[in-house]
């Protein structure tokens, strides 16, 4: 299984973006995707996640972020993507994909996403 993202970049203050996730090789139907960030000399922390079809399909955000970010899937090419609004500089991360079937996780290498003016 390889997860490619893409889609970061440097963006100005109150912009948006969009960041994209393919996930490719044997994926089960029930599996739970999602999107995580790791600010500069911090861990990395959850942003999204959203859960296949199969596993409900349910969405879920961290605290605070469900006003910007929205997290959906495209089930039938394994795809998530990651949408983002009013984009603010504490936001800039390092953005990486995330793909968990039963017990197993899989990253992504990760996509900067850098917001200055």
């Amino acid at each position: 299984v390889q997860l490619v993202e893409s889609g970061g970049g440097l963006v100005r203050p109150g912009g948006c973006l969009r960041l994209s996730c393919v996930a490719s090789g044997s994926i089960p139907s029930a599996n739970t995707m999602a999107w995580y960030r790791q600010a500069p000399e911090k861990q990395r922390d959850v942003v999204a996640w959203a859960a296949s079809i199969a596993r409900g399909g349910r969405t879920h955000y961290a605290e605070n972020l469900q006003d910007r970010f929205k997290i959906s899937r495209d089930n039938a090419s394994n795809t998530v993507y990651l949408d983002v609004n009013n984009l603010k500089p504490e936001d800039t991360a390092v953005y990486y994909c995330y793909l968990r079937v039963l017990t197993t996780v899989y990253w992504g290498q990760g996509t900067l996403v850098t917001v200055s003016s």
